[in-house]
């Protein structure tokens, strides 16, 4: 495969592109938690039969408890990303003239699908502003890729202007276990509001592929029939239903990212770069050339994430460890013009 800026992960092209940086690569371009949930052995049982209807039950009773929401409201799913993709055509029974609203910048996809659906799009860094005049609105909250915020009050009061015309509240919560609090989950199942939620980033598993929807019933039963039987993984329901119920790591894991996140943060002020943006699992840097950047640490092998529509803006994940933030430093520090950067 070769290097795009669509999505970051892509290590094995990064190593073909420039054989010469050091090992062991670091990849910081994906915003995935360096330190995932530590799934056993024993989860990976239910690889010699199908998934049952009570792994499903567990994992779905799970992801309510963790989301605050309604277990009736969640459908399962192998990943977010897919559920993004089905969702213009299983909404059309419910969306027209289809004028859809979406945050931007942001996860790119999102955009991406709608447009190829046939929709009117308005991309607009002011969404909220268009509620009432949107027939659907699309939003990551945290957003992705500058970790911009949106109270739920906020969002329940486009919710409401969005209702009265029919329209729909899409929200992309793929960042939202670090800040629940943000979470429009309790409030699925009720009006026209759909939740996508994901085990990828915080938990740390993105290869496990899980997810869910958080819908009404008559939307949330037309995307299981088309995800159909057995689409998640009986070993991918027994680590999400164990992940989801242990409290105790995911109160100590945002811990842990908090503390990671400030000192990413100092070390990037420090290498003279601006931060303008970011969560607890990345920090979002503006700089004078964005793809100069890029090259520079990926010489010194570091990836990090850049923009095809931007060559101001980088995303950098959070390090691993102590010796992954030095060779960051010294990554920063070896740049002959300094790196622009400032806090959110």
């Amino acid at each position: 495969m070769t290097i795009t800026d669509r999505h970051g992960g892509e290590l094995s092209s990064m190593r073909r592109r420039f054989p010469d940086a050091p090992e062991p690569w670091i990849d910081l371009s994906t915003g995935i938690n360096p330190w995932p949930w530590p799934a056993r052995e024993t989860h990976f049982r239910g690889l010699d039969r199908l998934p049952a209807t009570m792994d499903l039950a567990a994992c779905t009773a799970a992801m309510a408890a963790a989301f605050g929401a309604r277990q009736e409201t969640v459908l399962a799913a192998p990943g977010s990303e897919l559920l993004i993709r089905l969702l213009p055509s299983v909404m059309k029974p419910w969306l027209k003239p289809r004028r859809v609203v979406i945050l931007a910048p942001s996860y790119g996809d999102h955009a991406d699908v709608w447009k190829q659906a046939g929709c009117e799009l308005v991309e607009t860094g002011d969404p909220l502003t268009e509620a009432a005049a949107a027939d659907a609105m699309v939003i990551c909250n945290p957003n992705n890729p500058d970790g911009r915020r949106f109270e739920r009050a906020e969002l329940t009061g486009a919710l409401n202007r969005l209702n009265r015309r029919g329209g729909w509240l899409i929200v992309d919560e793929a960042f939202a276990d670090l800040e629940p609090e943000l979470s429009l989950a309790p409030m699925a199942g009720s009006g026209n509001l759909l939740v996508l939620r994901s085990i990828g980033k915080f938990f740390g598993l993105a290869g496990l592929r899980l997810g869910a929807l958080l819908a009404p019933a008559g939307l949330r039963q037309a995307m299981a029939e088309r995800l159909g039987f057995w689409c998640v993984s009986a070993p991918a329901l027994s680590i999400g239903a164990a992940a989801y119920s242990d409290i105790s790591w995911q109160t100590q894991t945002r811990t842990r990212l908090a503390a990671a996140a400030r000192r990413l943060r100092n070390l990037l002020e420090q290498g003279h770069c601006r931060v303008v943006g970011g969560t607890d699992l990345f920090q979002y840097v503006e700089t004078e050339d964005a793809h100069q950047v890029w090259t520079h640490l990926a010489d010194r092998g570091i990836y990090v994430r850049r923009f095809s529509w931007s060559r101001r803006h980088l995303r950098i994940g959070i390090p691993p460890d102590a010796c992954a933030e030095e060779r960051l430093a010294e990554a920063l520090a070896s740049k002959r013009s300094p790196v622009t950067t400032t806090s959110e």
